[in-house]
């Protein structure tokens, strides 16, 4: 049978997410972490949607022209093909290129590409063309957010999608706004748009459906943004009558260990962790420097301490930051993720963990890359946009595995123990 949808996710942290929104239609699904051959895609026979999760979004341009034709192409059995970003949509003309993807997976995919950012069920929404995210209890316009404008790699400084692809591609992108998402009259503005790129707005799941009837009804090959398009296409399958949209009914059970790793530079990780430590986890600060140095001692240091921590008390915290960074800080998100990494897999096998918080979007796609994982299948529902996963290894003590792989804006306060707890 014919896949119905493959994505391709720039990080790890958005590519479970979308695991999260095909579970939440009843849609089988897996993530594969490198390119499946036969016999991996074998070992999951029934699914209807797989992945491919990346570190795309801290790749230069160069990378992505050396790499993504093909990884598309892998993908391209599927009815859809989805380049899958973060929903705060940062980028740069340098870093993560969105614009360059969306270019590359035109000339690779064909047709023309929709782009769908909004995602009201993480509070993303798009309006004319513009981007607001919440923060806190606010929400704000992504160039005025209090921590994407400020990004420590991708700083957002303009909210105006168009005009940001625009620094990053030279391909024309044209506009399905508000007005025609709710007057009907989206499917025309799709097929009257003279641009090989069309972006619609969205701020309601209303606004999704719209949306997503315009990409199955005019067949539509290749797509980017967040899991808001994959929440659009679950919405029109399921009106159309191609999947029955009944969610998936797991459910986690508690654990009594948790680590978590964390590289996240934002406040809501920050307040987690503070949280954390009033909950019994013990605080583990990084020596970034040493790290960064690739210092084997400061490696085993915090892997020992951690090992102490889970035969003591279960609960220990890895992290590199507490909140915003100083903006003459040297971005290092691909060193010091794999440097975390691998020391989240020295304390899994030593300890023997069955579950591992990463927290952050490089430290998620750079850390869990040392691991060894091959896939990842939908677990249990945590919070909205951070998902448990479990993982599929070689490795007997990676094999198995329960991962929460969190953004650094995503989740509650008392999050870290949510985790533990199971939901």
């Amino acid at each position: 049978m014919k896949p119905l949808y493959a994505y391709y996710g720039d990080d790890f942290t958005g590519s479970t997410d979308v695991l999260e929104q095909l579970a939440e239609g009843g849609v089988q699904a897996v993530l594969f972490l490198r390119t499946p051959d036969e016999a991996l895609r074998a070992r999951f026979p029934n699914t209807r949607a797989f992945g491919l999760a990346s570190d795309a979004r801290s790749r230069p341009p160069e990378w992505m022209d050396a790499e993504l034709p093909a990884a598309l192409e892998a993908l391209g059995d599927a009815a859809l093909v989805h380049y899958k970003t973060c929903s705060t949509f940062d980028s740069s003309p340098t870093v993560g290129s969105i614009g360059r993807a969306l270019q590359i997976g035109v000339e690779t995919i064909g047709g023309r590409a929709a782009i769908l950012v909004g995602a009201p069920h993480l509070r993303r929404y798009v309006a004319f063309g513009n981007l607001f995210a919440a923060a806190g209890e606010g929400v704000y316009r992504i160039d005025r957010h209090p921590t994407m404008s400020r990004h420590p790699v991708t700083p957002m400084h303009e909210a105006d999608l168009i005009r940001h692809l625009a620094a990053q591609t030279d391909m024309a992108v044209a506009l399905v706004s508000l007005e025609e998402l709710r007057d009907g009259s989206s499917a025309t503005a799709f097929d009257n748009a003279s641009a090989p790129a069309v972006l619609f707005d969205g701020t309601t799941e209303a606004d999704l459906a719209a949306a997503g009837k315009v990409l199955l009804s005019r067949g539509v090959r290749f797509a980017v943004g967040s899991s808001g398009v994959t929440r659009a296409l679950v919405l029109a399958w399921t009106a159309a009558g191609i999947i029955e949209g009944v969610p998936s009914q797991a459910r986690a059970n508690e654990a009594t260990r948790l680590l978590v790793v964390s590289g996240s530079c934002s406040p809501v990780t920050a307040r987690q962790i503070a949280r954390g430590r009033q909950d019994g986890y013990v605080s583990l600060q990084v020596d970034v420097p040493e790290l960064l140095a690739g210092s084997f001692a400061e490696e085993e240091r915090l892997a020992a301490a951690a090992v102490t921590a889970m035969a003591q008390g279960g609960r220990a915290v890895i992290h590199s930051a507490q909140g915003p960074l100083d903006m003459s800080a040297v971005a290092a998100g691909e060193k010091l993720g794999a440097a975390l990494g691998r020391v989240a897999g020295e304390v899994v096998r030593r300890a023997g963990l069955s579950r591992l918080l990463f927290a952050g979007g490089d430290t998620s796609s750079h850390g869990v890359a040392q691991l060894g994982i091959d896939a990842l299948t939908w677990a249990a529902p945590i919070e909205r946009g951070a998902p448990m996963v479990r993982a599929y290894a070689s490795d007997p003590a990676i094999d198995g595995l329960e991962l929460v792989l969190k953004g650094g804006q995503m989740g509650s306060e008392d999050f870290l123990e949510r985790v533990r707890l199971g939901g």
